[in-house]
């Protein structure tokens, strides 16, 4: 057999191959950084040069990378994997799975199902249309900045999307204005929650509502926890109003929020959840829990093929089994307020020449995700997505990997995994970049 035929560019570096071949609609990028191994809380760049991972890829990662337990899963479901799907056969993970997350989600009084997808989106848009075609109402509620998938009915009540101009709104949709503690409407955060949460009555009291979609921390619409009550009272809305509570745990749960699930701060017991990101340690697997009356029908309305194969659903099983067997949500808890310690202790020294103090409007967290706000002033509020954009590179270039949500926060979601000298050092990058990117 020939030698294959050179592949033109390869000596060239990753980034300029990715310009060249891979389709921009898919990509956010903010600095060119360009990865080819990692392990734990570690992504190693190309020359070798490792960097402290603060994202987890925007939460999948939630065990780090080259966990043990993924490992042998993964392994051992390819070896002798009973086909790679779930839709017209049983295998042993699959029900597994759908078992193990009955017992780990609470849930009302009734018999619940398990829906498997691939990734968030499809949990959430499968969820929807359910709602939809058996309560016999076709109206969704959503909030504004939020977000719950790149595809189909989900994409179209990401209010991120909606309002970012690259979807269309669901034609039977309403968005509701959500709780923000540090830009409160009214003056105050008491005032701000009864506002947002009159508007949910209002809307929900026409009587026409399928659902009610909400995010227990409004991630990439700004990293925004929500006032103490807030999806409690919300909770006792939709009940009386006879609407279902889908909450999306798909980016903030699964023990990031010091929590299983982060809707427990509230104490409330939604009638639907999602999973995914972190559920599958970055392999593409969803989940939706909710009532057998609304996901059992139609058959066969939500057919992907490979979904609920062996290799995920073996990988999600060990993930949850981990997340227990470790109290990885009580780790993250203990990790989360050391990083949210030091990172204020820093703030309130105000660093080199005041800019901490000045540039840092608001430091938020629950557990290990973590929303450092960066303004102009903080007596304004202003926000600055310019200097955000140039602390986020600076990062980079000091060495760690950080994103941005809502423009100019910088969400720092780091794996669950991450040690206490990771935590340190990363305080230190994040103080450094912030001050060197204000630095006149």
């Amino acid at each position: 057999m020939p030698a294959p035929a050179a592949v033109p560019g390869r000596t060239e570096d990753l980034a300029a191959r990715d310009a060249r071949s891979i389709a921009g609609i898919e990509k956010l990028r903010s600095f060119p950084v360009e990865v080819v191994s990692g392990h734990g809380s570690t992504l190693v760049e190309p020359g070798g040069r490792e960097l402290i991972d603060l994202s987890a890829t925007w939460t999948a990662c939630g065990l780090g990378h080259g966990h043990p337990a993924v490992v042998e899963a993964v392994t051992r479901a390819v070896r002798d994997a009973p086909g790679m799907g779930t839709g017209s056969l049983v295998h042993p993970d699959a029900v597994g799975l759908a078992e193990d997350l009955l017992t780990l989600v609470p849930g009302n009084v009734g018999d619940r199902r398990v829906y498997i997808g691939h990734a968030g989106s499809d949990a959430n848009d499968v969820a929807i249309r359910a709602c939809r075609f058996n309560t016999g109402r076709s109206r969704v509620l959503a909030f504004e900045h939020g977000y719950h998938g790149g595809i189909g009915v989900a994409m179209g009540v990401s209010g991120v999307h909606v309002e970012g101009g690259a979807s269309a709104p669901d034609p039977d949709s309403a968005f509701l204005p959500y709780p923000n503690p540090y830009r409160p409407r009214g003056g105050s955060p008491a005032t701000d929650l009864e506002y947002c949460l009159s508007a949910a009555e209002k809307a929900l009291a026409a009587g026409d509502v399928a659902c009610l979609l909400v995010e227990p921390i409004l991630s990439d619409g700004g990293f925004v926890i929500p006032q103490d009550g807030f999806l409690a009272r919300l909770a006792e809305l939709t009940l009386a109003h006879g609407v279902l509570l889908l909450c999306d745990e798909v980016k903030v749960g699964l023990g990031r929020p010091g929590t299983l699930h982060a809707f427990e701060h509230d104490g409330v017991i939604p009638d639907i959840v999602t999973f995914g990101k972190s559920l599958g340690a970055g392999l593409p697997i969803s989940a939706a829990v909710g009532p057998a009356e609304i996901l059992d029908s139609p058959t066969g309305a939500a057919l992907l093929t490979t979904a609920g194969n062996p290799v995920c659903t073996a990988v999600a099983r060990a993930v949850l089994s981990t997340l227990v067997k470790e109290d990885i949500p009580a780790q993250a808890a203990e990790r989360g307020a050391r990083f949210l310690t030091g990172l204020r202790s820093a703030v309130a020294a105000g660093g080199r020449d005041g800019l901490l103090a000045r540039h840092v409007g608001s430091l938020r967290g629950r557990g290990l995700g973590i929303g450092m706000e960066i303004v102009t002033d903080p007596e304004s509020r202003t926000r600055d997505s310019a200097l955000a954009e140039k602390v986020v590179r600076r990062v980079w270039e000091l060495g760690a990997v950080v994103y941005l949500v809502g423009g100019n926060v910088l969400e720092i979601t780091p794996p669950l995994v991450i040690t206490d000298a990771e935590i340190d050092r990363a305080v230190e990058i994040l103080v450094q970049s912030v001050e060197d990117a204000a630095a006149p």
